[in-house]
């Protein structure tokens, strides 16, 4: 055994334990210091390695261009036959969770054949799929590039700034946004306003002006429950988050301007400011801006997820364009006239809103066909973002857990922009066949009175018909 120095000693004599671990962990240190030198000197010498001459040097394989993720469309791909559609589709629009009142059309989109109609021309309330005609009328009207700005200026006093609204509901309170890929941030906003306004000056009141639209909050149609809910809040020109409670989740609130006050008022530092509506004073100091993504991403958004506020403000942009009020009379006057001048017959629609969140909009199904043929042919020139807007079956937005499960069909062949209302279920946009035919289509469902799966259901067996169809 080993013995202990005496006390004061700097010496002691190890044990053959001590001497056996000190051992075992020169080997270790040795052990991992050389294969630290090896990694170095392949790391050193990088693609000019030589491989070691007892080794077989490494063969690569051929690799070819890769192919295309999605097959262009064959012009030779035949189109349906109508009286083979027709058989196809008025049973499963019969079913009984669709209350035998389907309006439908289908429309062949490299000839503009309707080769299915079913009360094409009446006119129905067509609940969300009416976004379809704020999107087209938003790019048709705007610049697709355009950018919406939010800005903040100096207050009327020291230590108070103005947050002015510009119609940008996508503000975002995190960074980076949970809802809105590419959205601008509070953050960023506030970062701005602390470099321009004199050093040591104390936010201690923000004021909110969100004058750029007037008018009611809600819309002529909309329930008293609608505004706020978990899917709309009232139509505001200054909000965060696209008036979330808590960003990422569904709840709205009821008063998205001093929200976003509030949350301006945090990012400076001064979570204890006073928070009011109101507007800038005339010719004051700008402090910071920002602005949102492109228009056609904001219709992107707007559709895939079937954002109300989102399109409520898009389609006052419109009204603003057309030196309309930016309000809903504004915006239900402004899209149909964009949309007529874009070569649209819209005769026969009636709006009261930007979303189709009112039960008094009219649509017809032919009016909804038209519009996405049109974005498809190319024909409505700049629409491109209605198609790239719509949700995919299976995949994401509103159809994410939605849409055809038969593995023989392609994946992304339906792409709707749905619709749901009380008694209102509608779908709309395109598809390929199985032959490798686009179509677009619109089913709009009125006076159901099931709880909505049963609909939806419905609905989504007749657009897999429709993809799985080999019926020319």
């Amino acid at each position: 055994m080993g013995t202990i120095a005496p006390s004061g000693s700097t010496s002691v004599r190890p044990s053959y334990g001590r001497l056996r671990r000190r051992l075992l962990l020169t080997v270790v240190v040795l052990v991992v210091v050389a294969a630290l030198a090896v990694a170095g000197l392949v790391f050193l010498r990088g693609d000019d390695a030589v491989p070691d001459a007892a080794g077989p040097a490494a063969v690569l394989p051929e690799v070819g261009a890769p192919g295309p993720v999605l097959a262009a469309l064959s012009d030779a791909a035949p189109a349906p036959d109508p009286d083979a559609l027709t058989a196809l589709l008025t049973p499963l629009l019969a079913a009984p969770a669709l209350g035998g009142g389907v309006s439908a059309e289908v429309v062949d989109v490299a000839d503009g054949r309707t080769l299915f109609a079913q009360g094409a021309d009446d006119p129905v309330t067509p609940a969300s799929t009416a976004k379809l005609l704020t999107a087209a009328a938003a790019l048709t009207t705007l610049d697709p590039e355009d950018t919406l700005e939010t800005r903040v200026v100096a207050g009327a006093g020291p230590g108070e700034v103005v947050l002015v609204g510009g119609g940008d509901p996508t503000l975002s309170t995190t960074a980076p946004s949970l809802t809105y890929p590419g959205a601008p941030t509070v953050a960023d906003l506030a970062a701005q306003v602390r470099a321009a306004l004199p050093a040591g000056t104390a936010v201690t009141r923000v004021v909110v002006d969100g004058s750029l639209f007037e008018g009611p909050l809600t819309a002529e149609g909309w329930g008293p429950e609608d505004a706020p809910s978990t899917y709309a809040a009232p139509v505001t020109a200054t909000a965060v988050d696209g008036a979330r409670t808590r960003p990422g989740e569904d709840p709205r609130s009821g008063s998205p301007g001093t929200d976003a006050g509030r949350a301006l008022a945090a990012a400076l530092g001064a979570p204890g400011a006073t928070v009011e509506l109101g507007e800038a004073p005339d010719g004051a100091a700008a402090l910071g801006s920002v602005r949102s993504a492109p228009v056609a991403r904001l219709v992107e958004q707007a559709l895939s997820q079937s954002d109300n506020l989102l399109a409520e403000s898009l389609s006052r942009h419109v009204a603003l364009a057309r030196d309309l009020p930016a309000s809903f009379d504004g915006a239900a006057q402004a899209v149909p006239e964009a949309l007529e001048e874009a070569g649209l017959d819209v005769a026969d629609v009636e709006l009261h809103d930007g979303s189709g969140l009112s039960r008094l909009d009219l649509v017809t199904p032919a009016v909804l066909t038209g519009l996405v043929t049109g974005a498809a042919d190319g024909s409505l020139e700049g629409t491109s973002a209605v198609l790239s807007g719509l949700a995919v079956a299976g995949y994401d937005g509103t159809l994410a857990d939605r849409g055809d499960t038969d593995p023989a069909t392609a994946p992304g062949a339906v792409r709707a922009k749905t619709g749901t209302l009380l008694g209102v279920h509608g779908l709309a946009g395109t598809v390929v066949t199985a032959d490798g035919r686009l179509l677009a289509y619109a089913l709009v469902a009125n006076g159901t009175s099931g709880g909505g799966g049963p609909e939806e259901a419905a609905l989504d067996a007749a657009a897999a018909a429709l993809a799985a169809c080999g019926c020319s």
